[in-house]
């Protein structure tokens, strides 16, 4: 017989259904504040960037600060030219990227394509351990162990220098290029490794004619992502490289970064909304847009390059 449902289970049935909505609605209103305190937080950052630079430009022209290759707020002849700055953060970061993308690349290889399954599962986690270093400790590897080796080979150099640095920031985000770029290259579907073996291709071939080109979009993904890493470092380049700004491209000198500027002032005891206490915020400004140039690069690049499977 069929069990006819009483007036009581049907009123409970519906009050159930009305608590299950509301709890759902709660969690769900939960995760979208979560998500807009990001936003928010991003936004926050922004305001107070382009409110306090706003404050600096009214006293230094933009011209001045983009065009002048002095950057000297603290001292009593006072430049505020960015170039510098830039410079020291430029050089840098070209080091450490060109120690990070290649071995990265090769890294990603050798893991997608040849390590074998058990040999993989060891060496990436053991990898990715290098991310959980702290910079600091990165910084003070780099001026002790690292400048000391380097001066063996350049006798002049000195122990400060941007040389260092950036060879030590390449190894702190080889394993984020190496990781991002092994899960491009293992999205790659089967069916194309498989057609290139059929064709007659070596592992070596269809690696880098079959396997790299369709996973150039998130390989390029895993380069831009590296590089605002590489820009955005502090404490590897304030131990490591000095901070001494000076228009160079020579690695061999010692040289100063935007972020290496900005720690220097902030620990200082400059009083709060004077220009050199300001200044922080418009080398931070340049910065951000620095870093949302390159994020925008790779979007495109990204979205330009990407094949749907």
């Amino acid at each position: 017989m069929t069990p006819i449902l009483s007036k009581n289970n049907g009123e409970g049935q519906v009050s159930y259904s009305f608590f299950r909505n509301i709890r759902e609605n709660i969690i769900e209103f939960a995760l979208f504040l979560a998500a807009l305190s990001s936003v928010g937080t991003t936004f926050g950052i922004l305001y107070i960037l382009v409110t306090e630079s706003w404050h600096f430009f009214q006293e230094v022209p933009m011209i001045e600060f983009f065009t002048d290759t002095q950057w000297t707020p603290l001292f009593n002849d006072k430049h505020y030219g960015i170039l510098p700055l830039l410079s020291g953060t430029l050089v840098t970061s070209t080091v450490a990227l060109l120690v990070a993308i290649p071995l990265g690349t090769i890294v990603a290889i050798y893991l997608s394509e040849f390590a074998p399954a058990q040999l993989r599962e060891w060496v990436k986690p053991i990898l990715e351990l290098l991310a959980a270093i702290p910079t600091v400790v990165y910084g003070y590897f780099a001026l002790l162990v690292v400048t000391p080796l380097l001066q063996k080979v350049f006798t002049n150099l000195p122990t400060f220098n941007m040389l260092s640095g950036g060879l030590v920031m390449g190894l702190m985000i080889l394993p984020l290029v190496s990781s991002i770029c092994e899960d491009a290259m293992r999205a790659v579907p089967v069916v194309l490794k498989e057609g290139s073996y059929a064709m007659g291709a070596t592992r070596l071939q269809t690696s880098l004619k079959v396997v790299f080109p369709a996973a150039i979009s998130g390989i390029g993904a895993a380069y831009i992502l590296g590089a605002s890493r590489a820009v955005g470092e502090t404490m590897i380049v304030a131990v490591a490289s000095g901070l001494l700004p000076q228009l160079t491209l020579n690695p061999l000198e010692q040289g100063a970064t935007i972020t290496a500027y900005i720690v220097q002032v902030s620990l200082g005891d400059l009083p709060h909304g004077t220009i050199e206490y300001q200044t922080i915020f418009a080398a931070g400004l340049t910065l951000v847009v620095m870093t949302l140039i390159l994020n925008v690069i790779g979007y495109f690049l990204a979205k330009r390059y990407r094949e749907i499977y």
